[in-house]
């Protein structure tokens, strides 16, 4: 899995052709059809994880919590998403440093499941979105904001393993106005090697020596 996960990446450092043609020859232990591929993704996805267990051996790696759930949906799709997900430091779970809204969806062009991320119009409305119930989960397209990102994940195994573009999302954040993110979603953990870059391409934050490792915490929605 670590070999596939370097191939990876070194493959996304070329563009997005040479990431689909990578795609398509990595082999998949168990087929799935794509609708149900984008059901587990959220499955994996939804609930709290965080980087307590990684934290304890690594004193430079702060205690964060990934939390995530889904939405009211205005009309059924069995195959489309909508989530909410916030990060923040477990010290103070009510001021989290990033929000956004995911759609996840299966892409047959490229056999992958897509994840695109929304940045919220009025993030400071969404702030421990997650603790309310499902029916009380409602949002309107207007709330969803402008797309800023989307990574493309593929079944590698029983895993999936994705990467954002190679010229990475434009951002604003704590200095950095990109970010390139590398990501391994496996059943009840998720690495990403999530790192922002200034105006002139210098890493001014994000992992460095080994990845994030998201542990779960709460099972996740029935």
């Amino acid at each position: 899995m670590v070999k596939q996960t370097v191939s990876l990446y070194q493959i996304g450092q070329v563009g997005i052709p040479a990431i689909a043609l990578f795609f398509s020859h990595v082999p998949a232990l168990a087929e799935l059809p794509l609708d149900q591929q984008a059901q587990e993704v959220v499955q994996r996805l939804t609930g709290k994880m965080d980087t307590t267990r990684q934290a304890a051996s690594n004193p430079k790696v702060a205690k964060v919590q990934m939390t995530t759930c889904l939405l009211q949906q205005p009309e059924a799709n069995q195959s489309r998403f909508l989530l909410y997900q916030e990060q923040a430091l477990l010290e103070d779970l009510s001021k989290p440093y990033r929000q956004r809204f995911l759609e996840i969806s299966p892409q047959p062009f490229s056999q992958t499941v897509r994840s695109r991320a929304f940045k919220p119009t009025n993030p400071t409305a969404f702030v421990n979105f997650c603790d309310r119930p499902l029916v009380q989960r409602v949002f309107s397209p207007q709330d969803l904001g402008e797309a800023v990102c989307s990574v493309f994940l593929k079944r590698v195994g029983e895993d999936y393993v994705g990467v954002t573009p190679v010229t990475g999302c434009p951002a604003n954040v704590r200095g950095a106005v990109r970010i390139t993110n590398q990501i391994t979603l496996r059943k009840d953990e998720m690495d990403t090697w999530d790192r922002g870059f200034d105006a002139k391409g210098k890493q001014v934050w994000g992992a460095q020596s080994e990845a994030y490792q998201f542990r779960r915490t709460v099972t996740p929605e029935p």
